[in-house]
């Protein structure tokens, strides 16, 4: 019995590649370090545990470097060296890299933040969820099955229904939290189904032995993989908050802690627009003729409708600034859809996913930049109105100019060259898939969204109305403004660091 269990457990039990998986690991460990460490350490040391945290991703972003050198996979299926669970390669790495970017700035934003409101918002358990929800999207895009897949989701989407509602008494919060936790679970249930229906039509989780098997589904089975398709696109639609799926978004980042929302605008999307990438182009390529025409009218209705909310929003309400981020979010959701849609009728798939990694890179850096302009202005100005910035340059020059040029980058205007070179591959990625009417659709929102965007930038430079209200950035601040400052500025000269993505591909 002995000589015969013995193989059978060499073959079950395998080697896990420590370095692969070390970005997220990291992240997570250090969360679990922080939860215990909160034990401990006494009230007027809690701040420690903030500068902990922002130490753990930035070791968490570094080993991403190792892996720099080729692609890595572990827990594979025992006999497929190639069919694995997780896997390391160049689109894992570049969504790693924003994940746990836009995770370390939302962290410094927060470490003020905390300060500024200790007594509403335990300092522990904000680090343990953050961190949390930072581990898990961090594994998402190295996810190679959908049970891991859905699993990461979830580690990534948990923790940030906490995140919005953690502020103690808050009526704002709390019903955010709630909205979230609401159209997300539905989300959740909607991909679970609809997962269930492709496994039970192609007897496997791993993505590329289902993109194989669906092909030859039996007659009988047919209906049920479509259904399994549809479904699993409309749970990811919520998850990257794509019209009419997007109900949730407005009220929720108005409800959550500045840094929060900043947060689930670039690492949430990333999140979304991850596991939809690996399900529509690695998972289910024969299905194109469903999902690509299904994400093309998404991405028309999603950038039409979030630029408009946006055109609404009335500068003397209060909260208009925060909301304004909100609905152009969506839009450039719309915009972020666009190439996964041209993937689904372009003869280089890969070329077209390279055209939507590039642009959340540029959308990850300006608009995390105009969040910390937000999160600074916000500190006297609770309301947070579109108005309170008239005149903020005279108060800060450093403040305003860094919001206008993101603001330009956002609305693809010189000097904000890297927006312009980031919308021009999303549009070629539509002409080259043939999808004419799309960027056709493209062009009107992006001269609407002109609109709103000039205006802000403009109110900046105004004469102020009576006496200027002085916003001083604390370090953590300044160091988040400071760092996407640098990086848009950087990527605006040469922006062929991030265009290359759109050229070559990433798988």
């Amino acid at each position: 019995m002995s000589a015969l269990a013995q193989p059978l457990a060499q073959s079950v039990v395998q080697s896990v590649d420590w370095l692969a998986v070390a970005p997220p690991t990291i992240a997570a460990v250090v969360a679990l370090a922080v939860l215990v460490a909160d034990l401990f350490v006494p009230e007027a040391r809690k701040p420690l545990l903030g500068w902990a945290s922002v130490a753990g991703l930035a070791a968490a972003a570094l080993m991403l470097l190792p892996l720099l050198d080729g692609d890595r996979s572990t827990f594979c299926l025992t006999g497929h060296a190639r069919v694995c669970s997780y896997t390391a390669d160049r689109f894992t790495l570049v969504i790693q890299f924003l994940v746990l970017g836009g995770a370390l700035l939302a962290a410094l934003l927060s470490v003020t933040n905390l300060k500024d409101d200790h007594r509403r918002v335990p300092a522990g358990e904000f680090w343990f969820l953050l961190l949390s929800s930072a581990a898990g999207a961090a594994l998402l895009p190295a996810s190679r099955d959908l049970a891991t897949l859905i699993v990461a989701l979830e580690v990534a989407s948990l923790p940030a229904f906490a995140l919005v509602g953690i502020r103690h008494g808050d009526k704002r919060s709390s019903e955010a939290a709630l909205k979230f936790f609401l159209s997300s679970v539905t989300a959740t249930a909607v991909s679970l189904m609809g997962i269930s229906f492709v496994y039970a039509s192609t007897g496997t989780l791993y993505l590329t032995q289902v993109a194989q098997r669906i092909q030859h589904v039996d007659g009988q089975f047919h209906t049920l993989a479509q259904t399994g398709v549809v479904l699993t696109l409309v749970g990811f639609a919520f998850k990257t908050a794509a019209v009419p799926f997007h109900f949730w978004v407005p009220d929720t980042y108005v409800g959550a802690p500045l840094p929060v929302a900043a947060y689930l605008s670039v690492v949430g999307k990333a999140v979304g627009f991850s596991g939809l990438i690996l399900v529509t182009v690695v998972a289910l390529p024969s299905y194109a003729d469903v999902w690509g025409p299904a994400l093309a009218a998404l991405a028309a209705l999603t950038m039409t409708v979030g630029n408009v909310g946006a055109l609404r929003q009335q500068a003397t309400r209060a909260y208009s600034a925060v909301r304004l981020l909100a609905w152009s979010s969506v839009g450039q959701a719309g915009y972020l859809l666009v190439p996964i849609a041209a993937a689904g009728y372009a003869k280089d798939a890969q070329k077209a996913i390279g055209s939507t990694v590039a642009y959340a890179l540029m959308y990850a850096a300006v608009n995390l930049g105009a969040f910390a302009v937000a999160a600074l202005v916000g500190r006297t100005k609770s309301l947070n109105r579109i108005s309170d910035y008239r005149g903020l340059y005279a108060s800060n020059p450093a403040a305003a100019l860094l919001l206008a040029f993101f603001l330009l980058c956002l609305a693809g205007l010189p000097p904000g060259v890297i927006g312009l070179f980031a919308k021009v591959t999303v549009f070629s990625a539509a002409v080259d898939a043939g999808l004419g009417w799309l960027a056709v659709v493209m062009a009107v929102n992006v001269v609407i969204a002109l609109f709103y965007y000039l205006q802000w930038t403009a109110l900046l430079f105004r004469a102020p109305e009576g006496e200027p209200a002085l916003h001083r950035a604390p370090a953590p601040v300044t160091a988040a403004l400071a760092l996407t400052g640098v990086l848009g500025v950087a990527l605006s000269g040469v922006p062929q660091l991030v265009l290359r993505f759109a050229a070559t591909g990433l798988f």
